[in-house]
């Protein structure tokens, strides 16, 4: 997947970017840019891509997207349709070295800048962990003069020192894709999303990849560090995690709605992807 490059704006009364989203198609496709992307989902679910991790994000999330990590997040059908169903999110962009080339090396600014570092792979914190860290962005988007840094401050070391803090990317990821893949790897990705729940046939994704079936699963492969089966069933699991959170079906249904086909795969590739039981998984988020 190519990512495209990200012009982030800002202005001159502010020295790093802060706003609120309401809409779920905001700069909905696979990008990266050269500042760091906090974000606080306050409201919104979906399936999350941030470098080589795919998961599923809930209400109460947050994540730090470090500089030129390529994320993209695909929110759930129901937040484009009329409804109660509505986002809010809350987004700041900001230069690493915004404050000064000096800041980040003072003794007192080790924290922050081990966040940032640790920020290269993108951090995550759920809902259940800590509900501060979010209210405290929601500051950021109101504040203004010193106290708007401060709380920025504020927030990258919480984040940095929390105990349960989650690293997304791979050790190993890379995304130095030619120029010339951007649309064929762009058009797998694409494919995928819209087709998961069906049976994507080799032949089939290798037509849309334009190479031939021989050599589609080296050419994905070689480019994402991962396969092609490995890259769906990411998509499948991270698609059924929701539909256990929302506790609408029963773990059968949730297996076919996903787009698996064989009851023991789910189960297998689900505690391969999650580390739980599908039931397990569910039981994590659902009270009785």
């Amino acid at each position: 997947m190519k990512p495209q490059l990200l012009k982030v704006s800002t202005n001159i009364v502010h020295s790093f970017s802060a706003r609120r989203d309401t809409e779920p198609d905001v700069n909905s496709h696979w990008h990266y840019h050269q500042e760091a992307e906090l974000v606080y989902f306050k409201s919104g679910s979906g399936t999350q891509f941030i470098g080589d991790s795919i998961e599923h994000f809930k209400t109460g999330d947050v994540v730090l997207v470090g500089a030129n990590l390529p994320h993209y997040w695909k929110f759930d059908d129901e937040y484009f349709a009329e409804g109660p169903s509505a986002a809010d999110v809350f987004v700041v962009h900001f230069n690493e070295n915004f404050w000064g080339d000096v800041f980040l090396n003072l003794p007192e600014n080790k924290a922050i800048k081990q966040t940032l570092d640790n920020a290269k792979r993108g951090i995550r914190l759920t809902d259940d962990v800590d509900e501060q860290i979010g209210r405290l962005i929601e500051k950021i988007i109101h504040h203004e003069g010193p106290a708007k840094i401060m709380l920025l401050m504020q927030v990258l070391t919480e984040l940095g020192s929390h105990p349960q803090r989650q690293a997304l990317a791979s050790m190993g990821f890379h995304y130095n894709f030619q120029e010339a893949e951007k649309n064929r790897i762009n058009a797998i990705y694409n494919y995928t999303i819209a087709n998961f729940k069906n049976k994507i046939k080799l032949d089939e994704i290798a037509a849309i990849a334009n190479v031939s079936p021989n050599s589609f699963c080296r050419f994905f492969k070689s480019r994402s560090h991962k396969t092609y089966s490995q890259f769906i069933n990411e998509i499948r699991v991270g698609h059924a995690c929701k539909l256990l959170i929302d506790n609408q079906l029963n773990v059968k249904e949730i297996c076919y709605e996903s787009g698996f086909y064989n009851f023991a795969s789910f189960h297998k590739y689900f505690k391969q992807i999650t580390g739980k039981s599908p039931l397990g998984y569910q039981k994590t988020f659902v009270r009785n």
